[in-house]
């Protein structure tokens, strides 16, 4: 079928409208008509170009909640009319070690992206600035009653991207979290720790947006850019997430982690990142990545967010306002994630 979508030309060039061809729905697959879509960081990386080639032209969009109306012949876990969800991946070879144990995120075949890679069947993935998607059931996630849908959208990457790490190292009651950054992936990691039960601090350029930080349950608020910030919070967290996709000075960061604390990195910044190995011997400190999660515990997260009421902070935008809200995301101009509505790419 052919549906309406905002698409990238090439590399740096503005989004514009296209249409786009979704394939038949097969016997494992569910049609979703999408109600929003947010837009992440992830998704200006790979227009631009940062992350290396892309398959242009690429409708970007990894963040979907919609309505399914259509389910294939074998399709029992989703039924036409329920909200659903889809994140960063479609597709996955389900058969390696990772797969079975539920990551299906780090399949040693390469998970099948949302947008601008090759599925199973060789064609490229389009993602979810369009009206409607075509996807493999099994990578259809239930978003719950209680969560707005708009809200709902970021969930799929920026909540489970940093629900993922906060679940894999044990953030909890006794535990000190420090989250660098309260962007769009910041501010989930706030309301997220925050509700498992742990210290919350956040460290950000500035305290410009430390009202917002406390609101969202954060303890402590700091600023990076005083050097006494260091000094005072040395040897400090069990465990720091750092949600920036910037160079930041690993050293300094690795400093406030107490013995046997985990500095964590979800952001993804184009140009490497070096550490000197004597800020981790010092202190058995270990410095880790993380990439969302599998889709049982994305489905988890979700369930999570429902249970304690947690949404992303969105400003829900029309679909021609998107490179508009890509300049501001670069400008950190938004509190904290634009949301596409779908309905006005009818």
């Amino acid at each position: 079928m052919r549906v309406n979508a905002y698409a990238a030309p090439a590399a740096g060039e503005p989004l514009a409208p296209v249409t786009i061809e979704r394939r038949p729905v097969g016997a494992n697959d569910v049609l979703i008509e999408i109600e929003f879509a947010g837009i992440c960081h992830s998704d200006i990386h790979t227009v631009n170009g940062d992350w290396g080639p892309q398959p242009f032209p690429v409708v970007p969009g990894h963040e979907i909640v919609g309505r399914v109306t259509e389910v294939g012949a074998d399709v029992t876990r989703h039924s036409v009319g329920d909200r659903v969800g889809v994140g960063c991946m479609v597709n996955s070879c389900g058969e390696c070690t990772n797969c079975r144990n539920g990551d299906e995120q780090y399949c040693l075949e390469g998970m099948v992206g949302t947008y601008a890679a090759t599925d199973r069947d060789g064609t490229t993935t389009q993602g979810g600035y369009s009206t409607h998607v075509v996807v493999d059931a099994d990578y259809v996630l239930t978003v719950p009653d209680g969560i707005d849908p708009a809200s709902a959208a970021p969930l799929l990457c920026a909540g489970i991207t940093t629900y993922a790490p906060l679940r894999k190292w044990g953030a909890g009651p006794g535990v000190k979290v420090a989250i660098v950054g309260l962007g769009g992936l910041g501010h989930m990691a706030v309301k997220i720790a925050h509700a498992l039960g742990a210290e919350v601090t956040v460290l950000s350029q500035s305290l410009k947006k430390q009202e917002d930080g406390l609101r969202l349950g954060a303890d402590d608020y700091f600023a990076t850019s005083d050097p006494t910030t260091f000094e005072q919070l040395a040897g400090r967290f069990d465990l720091i997430v750092n949600t920036v996709s910037a160079k930041i000075d690993l050293d300094a960061y690795l400093g406030l982690l107490a013995v046997d604390g985990t500095l964590v990195n979800v952001g993804a910044p184009a140009e490497p990142l070096s550490v000197n190995v004597f800020s981790l011997i010092g202190a058995r400190r270990s410095f880790a990545g993380s990439m969302i999660g599998g889709i049982a515990l994305t489905q988890e997260m979700l369930d999570f967010c429902a249970e304690h009421h947690i949404g992303a902070e969105v400003e829900v935008i029309k679909a021609d306002q998107v490179n508009e809200a890509y300049e501001r995301v670069l400008a950190s101009d938004v509190r904290y994630r634009f949301v596409i509505d779908a309905a006005t790419l009818a």
